[in-house]
């Protein structure tokens, strides 16, 4: 059985081939311009002749387009194919094994969403606040990390002092691996989590 997980929510996208179980092949997207169309040539050459019986979507929260070609080529390569399509939200590339983490990203216009993770699970749904209220809503000494922080690092250091712990960035293998491990991340007829409306980069 081979999945294709794709993951374009960072400006950073990437591949992965699982066949049965296993992560046997990976990429990274060179062709991920806003306007460029030229990523799905690359997702063919990646897939080479395998055929899918599945296609996994990192759903963001993080670029608008991004996220929303994603999708599109997965809905249409299944209607081609027959083969199914499931996402699973972004940061669940990031999940711990065991404790507490927070992953950070910048939802523009001075707010901020939070993925708080209990080991593997994710604790509620992604959420926003307001800069101010940041602190507030990340237990204290969890640690931190973003895939934002070309952007924001220098507020996360000032607002959660060491419990930072660095930028990070999703990958389609790390969603695998989150996808494998973690069965009830994924979810059907998938939709990108957008918490504002689209603003460009």
């Amino acid at each position: 059985m081979n999945t294709l997980f794709i993951d374009r929510s960072t400006d950073k996208g990437s591949l992965a081939l699982v066949k049965d179980g296993v992560v046997v092949a990976s990429a990274e997207l060179n062709s991920v311009g806003i306007n460029s169309g030229a990523w799905v040539s690359e997702v063919r050459a990646f897939l080479a002749d395998a055929s899918l019986d599945g296609i996994v979507v990192g759903t963001g929260p993080g670029s608008f387009a991004g996220i929303r070609a994603a999708l599109a080529f997965a809905q249409g390569y299944a209607i081609g194919s027959a083969c199914t399509v499931k996402g699973l939200p972004s940061p669940c590339a990031f999940a711990p094994t065991e404790g507490p983490l927070a992953v950070v990203g910048d939802a523009r216009r001075g707010k901020y969403w939070v993925a708080l993770f209990d080991g593997p699970k994710l604790v509620t749904n992604i959420f926003q606040v307001d800069g101010e209220m940041l602190h507030l809503r990340v237990p204290v000494g969890v640690k931190v990390v973003t895939p934002d922080a070309a952007r924001i690092e220098s507020l996360l250091k000032e607002t959660f002092g060491s419990d930072y712990a660095g930028g990070v960035c999703p990958t389609a293998s790390a969603l695998a691996a989150a996808a494998l491990a973690n069965p009830s991340f994924l979810v059907s007829e998938p939709l990108p989590v957008y918490l504002n409306p689209a603003v460009r980069d």
